[in-house]
């Protein structure tokens, strides 16, 4: 899986700025750092696409559109999640209504193609429970990976598309990428 930038382009830098004093504002008291840096991940992302769509609206509801749309990927609403916010309770957090923070997470999961589980934009800490990052397309036949063979693990993680080499860990799967180069 490819690492995930946040560097935001000189021209949106003061754009970006506000929108993300909401982020670090709303995750320190109610969420972590994992959204917080995921928050970052996508608003960077946000920022780098042209025309960059923050260039219109308030800080505050791109802001929560971010996180609302992190919440949905993650499973943030469900009572059984360490963190769990409900949906109003979060767009209260930002100071937007219910309804534009939804709009605003509609509008972001649609552009970037995000869903329940989405692989690259889990939580780090929930990726070894997600089953869409380890189920893999071997020969025709789908597959989970970490019951495959090491080398296959290998060759998925070179690939970029696995995290980390089941059978290693991740620590011994990012010394394997350090050692080689």
């Amino acid at each position: 899986m490819k690492q995930k930038s946040e560097s935001i382009p000189e021209s949106m830098r003061a754009t970006y700025e506000p929108i993300a004093r909401v982020i670090d504002a709303v995750c320190a008291k109610h969420l972590n750092d994992e959204y917080k840096t995921l928050a970052h991940q996508l608003g960077a992302a946000l920022a780098r696409k042209r025309p960059s769509p923050l260039a219109r609206g308030k800080p505050e509801v791109w802001a929560c559109g971010i996180l609302y749309a992190l919440g949905t990927v993650n499973f943030l609403w469900d009572k059984s999640q360490t963190p769990h916010l409900r949906a109003d309770e979060l767009c209260k957090a930002c100071g937007v209504s219910p309804a534009s923070g939804s709009a605003q997470a509609k509008e972001i999961r649609n552009l970037f193609k995000m869903h329940q589980l989405d692989p690259e934009w889990s939580l780090p800490s929930k990726l070894d429970q997600n089953p869409l990052v380890w189920m893999l397309s071997v020969n025709g036949f789908l597959m989970d990976i970490r019951h495959a063979p090491i080398g296959a693990q290998i060759a998925a993680y070179e690939k970029g598309l696995i995290p980390y080499i089941p059978a290693l860990g991740p620590e011994m799967s990012e010394r394997l990428v350090t050692d080689e180069t």
